[in-house]
């Protein structure tokens, strides 16, 4: 199975009306840009997008927002985005609020093949409204579903053709998870190798997760807030 495609417009090509994205990354670090602009270009609508966080006002996932293709976001984290900000305060945008460590759990639970998972994490606030609570050894807890996504945007440092992919530092972020929790999961990698270039004992997300693959053309590293100390 031929997984290597020549860009990203070619590997989101099937991304369709209403679909359900898992989108890497946290801050601008580890975000699948590449893919995003495809998506954007593809003009699809209806998208449910579940990532950490919608990018900044100016990169990211702002430009599928800018674009009106957003109609729900789940996420744990909605600040340096004025276009998410406006749109959600004026309805135009559907937002599920995540704390984050159950985001994570969420996604790692969906792939792993667990429907649902208890936690304590929310009860007795508006993140436990409607779903179920129950008492486990004298300590009540909330039942959160797993997440599995039609589709997964990821982006890896170094992946091989078979889809093998080691991620970078801190761009490793909600990546890896992710990779495991789209029926479809598109990595966008800087270098592109041969199989058998990547000590086995280095990969993060094995072959069997990834679907497609691409080599990206811009490895530009963005900063979400830039601080210096005064000289």
């Amino acid at each position: 199975m031929n997984k290597v495609f020549p860009d990203a417009k070619a590997a989101c090509a099937d991304i369709f009306d209403g679909a359900m994205m898992l989108v890497g990354g946290f801050g601008l670090t580890g975000v699948p840009d590449e893919c995003i602009n495809a998506v954007r270009d593809l003009g699809v609508k209806n998208l449910t997008v579940v990532s950490n966080n919608a990018g900044t006002t100016n990169h990211g996932l702002v430009h599928l927002l800018r674009n009106g293709q957003v109609k729900k976001m789940m996420a744990s984290y909605v600040g340096e985005n004025e276009v998410f900000e406006k749109q959600m305060l004026s309805g135009q945008l559907e937002v599920e609020l995540i704390p984050q460590g159950t985001l994570s759990e969420r996604i790692r639970a969906g792939g792993a093949g667990i429907p649902a998972f208890f936690t304590p994490t929310g009860v007795g606030t508006l993140v436990a409204e409607g779903k179920e609570v129950r008492e486990f050894d004298g300590r009540r807890y909330v039942m959160e579903r797993g997440i599995v996504g039609d589709f997964a945007l990821v982006r890896a440092w170094k992946g091989d053709r078979l889809g093998n992919l080691v991620f970078r530092k801190t761009s490793r972020n909600f990546n890896p998870m992710m990779a495991t929790a789209g029926r479809v999961t598109i990595a966008e990698v800087e270098h592109l190798v041969e199989p058998g270039a990547i000590d086995g004992d280095h990969v993060h997300t094995p072959a069997i997760f990834v679907q497609r693959i691409f080599q990206k053309t811009n490895t530009e590293k963005l900063i979400e807030r830039r601080t210096v100390r005064a000289r």
